[in-house]
């Protein structure tokens, strides 16, 4: 097992040299990169079915398709690569001032240098991560949980054979192959290797990274995401996309853990709510979705009594909070006290409350009558993102290719004192 100290030290003395490459040769490689992964599909496959076999039984169901690669993956993981090549290269002149006395300074994007990223059980994030910090000219040294590690270390395999085909150091991109949380603690305080911590996963690994890092560290990806069904709305409307929010991928941080409702509307809505979530879920072969209800809610329909915590829960399963409120300012104030501050969506026909809400809840992305589901690179146009950043400095919702860059300041004269 190769040390993590080697690993980074690599890393640091492969991240100048990548940001002297250019547009055309980051794009060559990751066209590299993308072909090599799907070359190496048997290779990852396999790794991926012994880790599937691993975790039987240790993780969720819903975690266990988050692990799980199929061929259509590999090709989305690769295709993905490419998406990152076809977009604009972020290093560019962001502004530029001419001052009286002639200099001319520049605002130039660069690379941060050294990205390292700690993350869960999705094999994906590592060709995801990859791509976009070879694109923004930084090197990366991932960690994955040790549920995925066989399947990250033949992804890494692959991609670093499509980086050295394009004349790219291996060490742009690195994978720690110790999974035992002393390498975690170690990236946390490499200070001088890391320029950038960004954890992907669940909320322990996120508060674990904020209170322990000493290198730069973005808070992550923990998403106690509301939808508000507000009174008037289309119940219709607000149906679609409470279930999509919740039911389309509920292990993702974007996927709805708490419904508030409108207590005018509440009676109508439901009911309604049970029968498309629970009973024709339940009806059709799916996994229904538990309600916790609050006692108001409970007084309309049926199901589990919600306990002190479950408003403050990512659940990450089938299971949905719900609470009734008397206005758009209780939905508000609700979410300020119990939401992570990464997705919110107020579902009405009120242009008034529709303004109130976008401006009360302080939240990186918030929605006027659509699902919570897409705040994603991917759906923002950014290409495949590295993470959602709950936070507000540096980067804040998807983290895209210009997330990723510092900057500079490039000053041209012709012999100006002060």
């Amino acid at each position: 097992m190769k040390e993590t100290r080697l690993i980074l030290q690599e890393a640091k003395a492969a991240a100048p040299i990548l940001a002297r490459f250019g547009t055309e040769e980051k794009n060559r490689a990751l066209i590299e990169m993308a072909a090599a992964l799907e070359r190496s599909e048997a290779e990852i496959l396999s790794a991926n079915a012994e880790d599937m076999q691993a975790a039987e039984g240790k993780i969720s169901p819903v975690m266990l398709d988050r692990l799980k690669l199929t061929p259509e993956r590999i090709k989305g993981m690769a295709d993905g690569i490419r998406e990152v090549a076809a977009l604009n290269d972020p290093a560019r002149v962001i502004e530029r001032t001419e001052r009286p006395n002639g200099l001319v300074i520049e605002k130039t994007a660069v690379p941060m240098g050294v990205i390292a990223i700690i993350y869960e059980s999705r094999p994906n994030v590592t060709s995801d991560a990859a791509a976009l910090a070879l694109k923004a000219g930084s090197a990366c040294v991932l960690r994955g949980g040790k549920e995925a590690f066989r399947s990250a270390y033949a992804i890494v395999t692959a991609l670093r054979q499509g980086l050295t085909a394009a004349g790219f150091p291996e060490a742009a991109v690195s994978i720690v192959e110790d999974t035992t949380r002393a390498s975690a603690k170690e990236l946390m305080t490499a200070v001088g290797y890391v320029d950038l911590l960004i954890p992907r996963g669940g909320a322990g690994l996120i508060r674990a990274c904020v209170e322990e890092a000493k290198v730069p560290c973005i808070q992550t990806g923990t998403g106690i995401c509301h939808v508000y069904v507000d009174s008037p709305c289309d119940i219709e409307m607000a149906l679609t996309i409470v279930e999509n929010a919740k039911t389309s991928r509920p292990s993702v941080c974007n996927a709805e853990e708490v419904l508030l409702v409108h207590r005018d509307i509440a009676a109508a809505f439901l009911p309604k709510l049970k029968e498309r979530l629970v009973e024709k879920r339940a009806a059709e072969g799916k996994t229904p979705v538990e309600l916790r209800l609050d006692p108001r809610a409970a007084a309309i329909i049926a199901g589990t009594p919600a306990g002190p915590e479950d408003f403050d829960t990512e659940f990450l399963d089938y299971i949905l909070a719900v609470k009734v409120v008397d206005s758009v300012e209780e939905a508000a104030s609700h979410i300020a006290a119990h939401s992570t501050g990464h997705s919110e969506a107020i579902v009405t026909s009120s242009d008034e409350h529709a303004g109130f809400f976008t401006k009360a809840v302080d939240s990186a992305a918030v929605y006027v009558n659509a699902s919570t589901r897409f705040t994603d690179g991917g759906e923002f146009g950014l290409g495949c993102e590295m993470g959602i950043s709950t936070q507000k400095l540096h980067a804040r919702g998807p983290m895209g290719l210009r997330e990723l860059m510092s900057y500079k300041y490039v000053i041209r004269g012709n012999g100006q004192v002060r």
